[in-house]
């Protein structure tokens, strides 16, 4: 076994090795958001080897019952003369060295280079999802952190007891987007909010927030996020700004008549009575008293009177602190609530084929704008568009349901234009007035007229100019026929008629 001294050094060692390795991932370019979001997994694993390592240093300097003090014991003995010499343990230590890998010749040094090597990885490695572990923290739905997956918390949602309208999964993601302004359950009634399905709702709801944020954010601090939000709770709650959602900022204490006219409330009934009189008798109900005990959790002997509190003024707390650090933790995620339901209303319009090739599609990552010498080199990166999808104002391909919307897969050629292709009806229609189509007529001698639209074909368009001239010498000829002309007796006669006999000079 090595010596506690050579344990200490080789820790020290590694202690280093993952500081440069975590310098090295923190300075790699910001590639699109899955690859920075693997980057800041492997920094996450490296800072916590740092602080294991670290800590067992701290233990070993400290502990004065460690290995260490006897060794440094043994080796700074002072020489006894015609005992022993200062170099005694030192050669026996080599000889114990030297047979050991005498009989283990492969035995490997350290490790630390592999150790290192497996975390950190290729920078222009690609996993696929089954075999990436940073891959399997996220759900489908999720998209690898870029959306939330709500839909278990929205079938809480629409099973909570009291509950006067079941939202659709759009609108209960709008509720969750108004927690901007107004605190998580403003929608829902008092009655709604006191029971413990609520409860259980608001706890699934903060824990799958506060994990996704783990997932999304590793290196933020999201433990001491929490305690500084309980820690401005404690204060608002001392000083009464805080309404738990069931009467807290009205009523202070059970049975207490709320300013706002609404009667006496009872937390353990859920009830609003009229008067102090009737609150006070239905306190002495059995119904009242099995409710105060399921509440309270205690016996029907300390059921309080009008003037005491039914409800714990810790679950009270528990569900207000819920309540803040719920709406609180809404609020940072805003942005992605917003980002989750365009992606949901996207999705809703697409047919079921379009959502089978949209999973096998495999997402386009796009990096942010290069600095100087590396956005030449950045901008020939290929961009995986199996479906040759045209690119769109950001760079990647359009959406699939887009491209089928405006019908980009029809293409239709134009003669005139020299056999020239536009794909998609709206650009085939607009290319008629354009230069190159207008310049094509002109070589034909042609006008670019409303009669030439939609005409695509050399010989049609000769054909069109053609019927359109003989139209014209018809409609001529018929205009000189029947139009008619009176002379100074009245008579009445064909323009051409009238025109010969005037020549004539008969009239």
């Amino acid at each position: 076994m090595d010596s506690i001294i050579e344990v200490q050094r080789q820790t020290h060692e590694e202690v280093e090795r993952f500081q440069l390795a975590l310098s090295d991932i923190l300075a790699r370019p910001n590639a699109g958001h899955r690859h920075n979001l693997v980057n800041q997994h492997k920094a996450k694993d490296l800072l916590s080897r740092v602080v294991d390592r670290t800590v067992d240093l701290n233990n070993l300097y400290l502990d004065p019952e460690s290995e260490r003090h006897k060794e440094i014991e043994i080796l700074t003995e002072k020489v006894i003369p015609g005992k022993q010499d200062d170099l005694t343990e030192f050669y026996s230590r080599l000889s114990r060295i030297r047979t050991y890998y005498t009989r283990y010749p492969n035995a490997a040094v350290g490790g630390i280079e592999e150790e290192v090597a497996a975390i950190v990885g290729d920078e222009e490695e690609a996993y696929d999802d089954e075999d990436d572990p940073v891959a399997r923290l996220f759900t489908g739905e999720e998209s690898f952190g870029r959306y939330l997956d709500l839909n278990t918390h929205h079938t809480l949602y629409c099973n909570l007891k009291y509950l006067t309208k079941r939202l659709g999964y759009l609108q209960y993601l709008d509720t969750l987007i108004a927690t901007k302004d107004a605190p998580i359950g403003h929608e829902l009634s008092k009655d709604c909010k006191s029971t413990k399905e609520y409860e259980a709702y608001l706890l699934s709801l903060k824990s799958y927030l506060v994990s996704f944020l783990d997932r999304t954010q590793p290196l933020d601090d999201n433990d001491k996020k929490l305690k500084k939000m309980e820690d401005e709770f404690d204060q608002l709650w001392e000083a009464g700004k805080i309404d738990d959602g069931n009467g807290a900022a009205e009523t202070k204490t059970n049975g207490t008549p709320a300013p706002a006219g609404e009667g006496i409330w009872c937390a353990a009934c859920h009830k609003f009575y009229s008067k102090q009189t009737v609150y006070d008798a239905h306190l002495q109900s059995k119904k009242h008293i099995k409710a105060a005990e399921r509440l309270n959790g205690e016996s029907s002997a300390s059921v309080p009177n009008g003037n005491g509190t039914s409800q714990p003024q810790s679950r009270r707390r528990v569900l207000a602190l819920l309540t803040y650090q719920t709406t609180a933790l809404l609020r940072s995620l805003n942005s992605v609530l917003m980002d989750t339901k365009s992606n949901v209303e996207r999705r809703f319009a697409l047919t079921s084929r379009e959502r089978e090739l949209e999973l096998e599609e495999e997402p386009v990552e796009v990096a942010p704008p290069a600095e100087d010498g590396q956005q030449e080199e950045e901008e020939e990166e290929r961009i995986y568009n199996p479906l040759k999808l045209p690119m769109g104002w950001d760079g990647k391909p359009i959406p699939y349901w887009l491209y089928k919307l405006h019908g980009l897969g029809v293409e239709y050629q134009c003669e005139i234009c020299s056999d020239q292709t536009y794909m998609g009806r709206k650009n085939f229609e607009r290319h008629f007035q354009e230069s190159k189509h207008t310049f094509g007529l002109k070589a034909l001698g042609l006008p670019n007229t409303k009669h030439f639209h939609e005409i695509t074909k050399i010989a049609d368009a000769l054909a069109l100019a053609d019927k359109l001239k003989q139209e014209g010498r018809l409609e001529i000829m018929q205009t000189e026929t029947m139009e008619e002309m009176e002379d100074e007796d009245g008579n009445v006669y064909s323009r051409k008629t009238y025109e010969d006999l005037k020549k004539q000079g008969i009239i």
